[in-house]
């Protein structure tokens, strides 16, 4: 059996498309403020969504800062 498996090294194990991963999560995150336009009474909804939405742009600009510098 091993001898018909390819041999590779771990880089060659990347996920698919990281570029459709970004605009995804980039539309995500839009997606989810517009969601703060609604007829809910309460805010705390809307601090949630807000939160959301912040974390992926934190994961988005950390993730454009290790591509720029080389780290990933």
């Amino acid at each position: 059996m091993a001898e018909h498996e390819p041999v590779t090294s771990p880089d060659q194990l990347k996920p698919g498309h990281p570029r459709a991963a970004r605009i995804g999560a980039a539309v995500t995150a839009l997606l989810i403020l517009s969601m703060v336009i609604g007829n809910h009474e309460g805010r705390v909804e809307d601090i949630w969504l807000i939160a959301s939405a912040g974390v992926l742009v934190l994961v988005l600009v950390g993730d454009w800062v290790l591509r720029r510098n080389g780290l990933r």
